[in-house]
Formats: C-alpha cells, structure tokens, sequence
C-alpha cells in the first residue's frame, strides 16, 4: 500500500491543542470527528474549507 504525499495547503488546522474526544466522538478542543483528523494532513484545501463549513455548523447548535 502506497501512502498519499501530504498536500501543502494554505487552510490552517483548527485544531488548538485539547485533544480529547467526547462522548459523542468530537475533539473538545477542535470539534472534528476523529476520520477528520486522520484526514486533516492530506486533505486538498477545497475539503479542508468544507471540514471547517461542518465545523461552523457543529459548534452553532
């Protein structure tokens, strides 16, 4: 299995730090899922902006 480059993007990590998943799955610190995380680091930026969108809308309700 061929492991994929890591993409260079401009879309900064929310993450801050406090890597601790709740009971529902979510990092307390950034709110990702945890499948987000691990596909933080070769995510394209178009996906990176639609994790960050998921994001915005976890955190509003």
């Amino acid at each position: 299995m061929v492991n994929a480059p890591l993409i260079d993007t401009t879309v900064p990590s929310p993450c801050v730090d406090i890597c601790r998943l709740d009971a529902q799955g979510l990092c307390v610190g950034c709110r990702r899922t945890l499948g987000e995380i691990a596909e933080w680091p070769r995510a394209g930026e178009a996906r990176r902006r639609e994790i960050l969108r998921d994001l915005k809308l976890r955190t509003a309700r």
